[in-house]
């Protein structure tokens, strides 16, 4: 199934309505970038706090590792993925992201690459003493995607790895024991202990230094501002190719012409189906702003409807179709990929899949009406 060609005219109403006045005033393109600034600015911390939880919940299960405090340290893996999976629509177009992202989020991961999965007992980075005689995150990350791209040995799906283990139920998540980190309980435990900690403490490094990118006198924030066109032009690319290209390719069409676990994102947690709308919110966010206002004037969606209205109305009768197409999706994703084109699950995903197609075309009607030709994949 291939993304459907963009140029197509589209669909939203009462929103318009509820802020004609808007739509008629002017939106000065430098005020939409100064909040879309203020907005990554603020995410970017967020994402930085939530690793920081993380790794706090991380040394916790560590100090005592049983049920109780791995399923603490699973939490707060899922809460720091919420945030991060909305920082994804602020990539894709040079901006500070872009060049750490496959040291945070690369996928999908061979397990057997990191640590023992079944019928390996001794596989992976944890069990080899002779190449990797010491864990560290210089270690760990020049090992990342090394030798293959599905060799991912650091970022939110390695921890998600060690944290859950792989999932070899239809119904559910993996299910590490917690005593593969106990010390003389379980082979290579020293060994798994540092790797958890070490990929763990990188995480909260590379956000760290995210959100300083972000801050007022950042090189890169500086220079959306000077340049608010180029600003604009960056916005509506990164939403573009994650709607178009990320979205509802890598991560839904592949998976949905596949049919195979090793495709789905976050496979070892069964959070899929979270990821995909956290994505999808933080397109929302960089089209509509962050606020709650129906039709928040400082926004692409308002500069769209000052020029033309019905453009934007379509506009967000798009984003949020698929919102809800993505929220139709049944919970465990992998498994609404199955069975056959009839099966609800797999007409739920094929739903989302247009519905993004949709998106797409939408955005890209948007972006040349603000003077814009937008790619819909990296490097078009």
């Amino acid at each position: 199934m291939k993304i459907a060609h963009l140029a197509v005219p589209l669909l939203f109403g009462a929103l318009l309505a509820q802020s004609d006045s808007t739509a008629r005033g002017t939106v000065a393109v430098a005020d939409v970038v100064q909040a879309h600034v203020t907005y990554c600015r603020e995410l970017h911390t967020a994402a930085a706090r939530g690793a920081e939880r993380l790794q706090r919940a991380v040394a916790a299960f560590l100090e005592r590792p049983e049920q109780a405090t791995m399923d603490a340290a699973r939490a707060a893996w899922q809460q720091a993925r919420v945030v991060y999976g909305q920082l994804e629509a602020l990539r894709f177009h040079g901006g500070p992201i872009d060049a750490v992202e496959p040291l945070l989020n690369a996928w999908p991961v061979d397990e057997a690459y990191i640590d023992h999965v079944i019928g390996r007992p001794a596989a992976g980075i944890v069990h080899d003493r002779t190449t990797f005689r010491v864990i560290s995150a210089p270690v760990l990350e020049h090992a990342n995607e090394r030798g293959g791209e599905t060799n991912i040995s650091v970022g939110w799906h390695a921890i998600e790895f060690l944290l859950w283990g792989q999932d070899l139920s239809a119904q559910g998540p993996g299910n590490r024991p917690p005593t593969d980190f106990v010390l003389d309980a379980a082979p290579a435990a020293d060994r798994r202990r540092a790797y958890l900690s070490t990929v763990t403490a990188s995480q909260v490094q590379h956000l760290q230094k995210l959100a300083a990118a972000w801050a007022p006198a950042a090189p890169f924030p500086r220079q959306l501002l000077a340049d608010p066109r180029d600003g604009l032009r960056r916005m509506l690319t990164g939403v573009m190719i994650l709607t178009a290209f990320e979205l509802a390719g890598e991560r839904l069409a592949v998976a949905y012409e596949t049919k195979d676990q090793e495709q789905e994102h976050s496979c070892f947690s069964d959070t899929t189906a979270s990821d995909l709308l956290q994505n999808q919110r933080g397109i929302i966010a960089v089209l509509r702003g962050a606020t709650a206002a129906p039709w928040p004037t400082h926004s692409i969606a308002g500069l769209v409807a000052a020029q033309d209205p019905a453009i934007a109305e379509h506009l967000v009768t798009c984003l949020g179709a698929s919102e809800a197409a993505l929220r139709a999706i049944p919970v465990p994703f992998d498994q609404a990929c199955l069975g056959d084109d009839d099966a609800p699950g797999r007409k739920a995903v094929r739903a989302a899949i247009e519905a993004l197609e949709r998106q797409a075309e939408a955005i890209a009607i948007a972006g040349r009406l603000l003077g814009f030709d937008l790619p819909v994949r990296p490097g078009n």
